[in-house]
């Protein structure tokens, strides 16, 4: 290759890489002025103070009776466990497996401590001093309503105080659901047992 074809090529090379850098750094402005604009439009942070309003705050407070979208709590059974005011015996959505699954996990962890794994009221907390809570296996709790325990869950009664800030309405519901199957298991009889599976149950007994 002659001396003139290898200086052409170094020239074609040059300005490519000219090309490239003046490229680089026209992105480059054009980057850190839209960082700039972003960084520097007037905004106010958390907390600032502000002497646009009268009460000296930027953050405004919630418009009374305004609710947040989702949470507009129109069905009394799911939010309260009561129907036209009265505890209801009924719940507002289907009991599967799975929901008493949820409501096992849920009561070990929330209300075992004071009530035990069987809801006798004698829980660790109980054994150490804590006063002890009725049995959810007496005669009065065994008949309460399904309302009645999701009332006290949300609303705490005696020394036990509200769960509303801690459980959900749903698993709430999950936690009474379980509560009757404790004490389903406590009270039930060989009759209450589906046919096929009394047999299996029998002979182990046996």
């Amino acid at each position: 290759m002659s001396r003139n074809s290898n200086h052409k090529v170094a020239q074609r090379t040059t300005f490519a890489a000219v090309l490239r850098w003046a490229g680089l750094a026209f992105c480059g402005v054009f980057l850190f002025a839209c960082r700039l604009d972003m960084h520097v439009q007037p905004k106010y942070k958390p907390l600032d103070s502000s002497n646009f309003f009268g009460d000296g705050r930027s953050v405004r407070p919630e418009v009374p009776g305004t609710v947040a979208h989702g949470h507009l709590r129109t069905d009394e059974l799911l939010y309260t466990g009561k129907v036209n005011g009265v505890p209801a015996d009924l719940f507002p959505f289907p009991i599967t497996r799975q929901v008493l699954e949820r409501g096992r996990e849920r009561f070990n962890i929330y209300c075992s401590p004071c009530h035990d794994y069987t809801g006798s009221g004698r829980g660790l907390v109980v054994q150490r001093g804590f006063p002890p809570p009725p049995s959810y296996h007496i005669d009065r709790l065994v008949k309460a309503p399904a309302g009645h325990f999701f009332d006290v869950i949300t609303n705490g009664y005696g020394a036990m105080y509200s769960y509303a800030a801690r459980v959900d309405p749903q698993d709430r519901w999950a936690i009474v659901a379980y509560i009757r199957a404790l004490q389903l298991s406590q009270h039930a009889a060989l009759d209450d047992v589906p046919a096929p599976e009394r047999e299996p149950l029998t002979g182990q007994a046996k």
